[in-house]
């Protein structure tokens, strides 16, 4: 396979992902907010730190308004990470592997972006409002509201996984689209625990409180998670939060989880016999993490700094990131 097909593949399922995710932290959040009587700036802000793109927001739109919050993490062209952006580069790059993917994917992907883009020019005509919500009116034929649309965001992403895994060889690329796909997977069950336990809760007094407990449930459906964490689960305890999303082996968006797919993935693309366990090799790395994952004690980490934990598992994300683009995708 040439290394432009896979960085092709592995990019469209990461920024599938990212899509999928946001969709999921923006509307959850809106939930969050009819819950809850906070400042909305509080509230709304964490998101685009769970970005990463802070700085870029700041610049462009200053006050941290649901209004703005929402346009930047969801239509906003300017914003490389917005929803709008994430089908734009993911559409390109399945164009440019059109002969690699099958043509239900294709349509599925197509599709779905034109609905999206669509649904964006009737949003931008109603977006000067400052007081905007998830419950405006679209007035499009593909829902009443934004809250609709966060649900074609999800549905679609999803039947795009599906045809995937089920209209494709499991050859070379199939393995790559599950590579990014699980570590983009990872990567934001890393943001939405950080955002939680670092940045949402106003101060330590708080810990325990009412708010702290809704907050918790949030990141558990921010997750998809919440279904499968009561089945194990009588109570929402904040400890056993963060052990199932990072630790458990058969929720499909749990961190060891992604790490299992990301492994068996490379040792894959590798070749059977020609897995690389240098330095920074991407067997070597991948392994090293799904050690460190598997063996860590939550109650130590919580005592020794749970921020600090997630902080140095995203470094590690981002590093088995780097490997696999250097072993794979650099020429």
């Amino acid at each position: 396979m040439l290394s432009r097909v896979a960085s092709s593949v592995y990019w469209l399922n990461r920024y599938m992902e990212r899509a999928e995710n946001y969709s999921r932290f923006v509307d959850v959040n809106q939930q969050l907010m009819m819950d809850l009587d906070v400042d909305a700036v509080s509230q709304w802000m964490p998101l685009v730190y769970t970005t990463g793109d802070h700085e870029l927001f700041q610049k462009k739109y200053g006050s941290p308004t649901p209004r703005n919050v929402i346009l930047f993490l969801t239509f906003d062209q300017d914003n490389p990470n917005s929803i709008y952006s994430c089908l734009v580069r993911a559409r390109e790059n399945a164009r440019t592997i059109r002969e690699n993917i099958s043509q239900s994917m294709w349509e599925t992907l197509n599709e779905f972006y034109l609905e999206v883009k669509y649904i964006r020019s009737e949003f931008l005509k109603n977006s000067l409002d400052e007081n905007i919500s998830l419950d405006m009116p679209l007035a499009s034929s593909y829902g009443d509201n934004l809250f609709d649309f966060f649900k074609l965001i999800r549905r679609n992403c999803q039947t795009f996984y599906g045809m995937t895994d089920s209209t494709i060889n499991h050859d070379d690329v199939y393995h790559f689209a599950k590579i990014g796909r699980n570590l983009e997977r990872a990567d934001k069950s890393t943001r939405i625990l950080d955002m939680k336990y670092f940045i949402l809760l106003p101060n330590s007094q708080e810990v325990g409180s009412t708010l702290d407990l809704i907050q918790w449930l949030s990141v558990l459906k921010s997750a998809s998670a919440q279904e499968m964490y009561n089945k194990i689960y009588p109570k929402i305890v904040p400890l056993n939060i963060a052990e199932f999303i990072i630790q458990n082996p058969q929720f499909p968006r749990s961190i060891h989880f992604c790490l299992e797919e990301i492994r068996e993935s490379i040792d894959k693309v590798s070749g059977l016999g020609m897995q690389d366990y240098s330095e920074e090799s991407p067997n070597r790395q991948v392994n090293k993490v799904l050690k460190d994952v598997a063996g860590a004690n939550m109650v130590s980490v919580f005592q020794s700094g749970f921020h600090e934990y997630i902080d140095g598992l995203q470094s590690q994300l981002n590093d088995l990131g780097n490997s696999i683009q250097k072993r794979f995708f650099e020429t």
